[in-house]
C-alpha cells in the first residue's frame, strides 16, 4: 500500500500520501530449529562401517553437536586447535575472535577414531578435517555431509549444520544452562542473539505442560 500510494503522489494523482506514517507489518521470525535428544542421537550413529568418510562424518556430526561450532569454524579447525587430553577445542569465530569450548566424550572418541583414518591419506595439511583428495573439507561439504545423513534417518525437512548448532544451545538451556555460558560457549558479541533460545525453550516447556498437567487437557481430549 505505501509504495502504490508513493507511486500516485510521484505521479501527481494525490497531493498527499495518506499512507507515508503507515508503518511496515512486522514479520515474525521463524523460531531456530532443533532435533529432539533422540533425533540428535539418531543423527550420530548415522555413519556406519570402518572407512575414512564414514569415521570423518561421525567426527563431524559429533563435534558439531557437542560444541555447537558454526560451519565455518568446524572447516577451520586444525590438528593443533585439538586439545584431546583436556577434552577442548581452539575456536577461530566471527572477527577472528578466538575462544576455547569443551568437546564432549563422545566426540572426542569419534576424533580419536578419526585421526588414524586421516593419517593414512599421507597428506602435510594442518587441516582437522581432509577431503578424499587430502584437502581441507569447504563449508559446501559440511553441509551436504550433515544432510546425507539428515535424509538417512528420515528427518523431516532441511537440515542444515547451523541446526545442529541450535539444537547444542536448545539442549543446554533444556538441561539449565544459563544464557550468559550459552552465549560465550556459541561465540555470541551480544546476549540478545542468545535469548531467542528462551523462545525456544518456552515453546518447550508448553508441550510438556500439555502433555503432562491434567488441567490443561481440552474437553475433546
Amino acid at each position: 500500500i505505501r509504495s502504490f500510494f508513493k507511486y500516485l503522489h510521484r505521479e501527481g494523482t494525490v497531493k498527499k500520501n495518506p499512507a507515508k506514517l503507515v508503518s511496515s507489518p512486522r514479520v515474525q521470525k521463524a523460531l531456530p530449529r532443533f532435533l529432539t535428544v533422540d533425533e540428535a542421537f539418531a543423527l550420530m550413529e548415522s555413519p556406519k562401517g570402518d572407512t575414512f568418510q564414514a569415521a570423518r562424518d561421525k567426527a563431524i556430526l559429533e563435534l558439531l553437536y557437542s560444541s555447537g561450532l558454526r560451519v565455518s569454524e568446524l572447516s577451520t579447525l586444525d590438528i593443533n586447535d585439538f586439545d584431546i587430553k583436556d577434552y577442548l577445542v581452539r575456536v577461530k569465530g566471527k572477527g577472528k575472535k578466538e575462544r576455547i569450548i569443551p568437546v564432549g566424550e563422545k566426540a572426542v572418541e569419534a576424533i580419536k577414531t578419526y585421526l588414524p583414518e586421516r593419517v593414512l591419506l599421507k597428506k602435510k595439511s594442518q587441516a582437522l578435517f581432509l577431503n578424499n583428495r587430502g584437502g581441507r573439507l569447504t563449508q559446501r561439504s559440511v553441509r551436504r555431509i550433515v544432510e546425507k545423513y539428515s535424509r538417512m534417518i528420515a528427518l523431516a525437512g532441511h537440515l542444515s549444520p547451523h541446526a545442529l548448532r541450535h539444537t547444542f544451545a536448545t539442549h543446554l538451556l533444556h538441561g539449565g544452562a544459563d544464557l550468559r555460558s550459552i552465549q560465550e560457549l556459541l561465540g555470541h558479541s551480544s546476549l540478545s542473539t542468545t535469548q531467542k533460545y528462551t523462545h525456544v525453550d518456552i515453546v518447550h516447556l508448553m508441550e510438556v505442560y500439555d502433555k503432562a498437567h491434567p488441567m490443561a487437557k481440552t474437553d475433546e481430549d
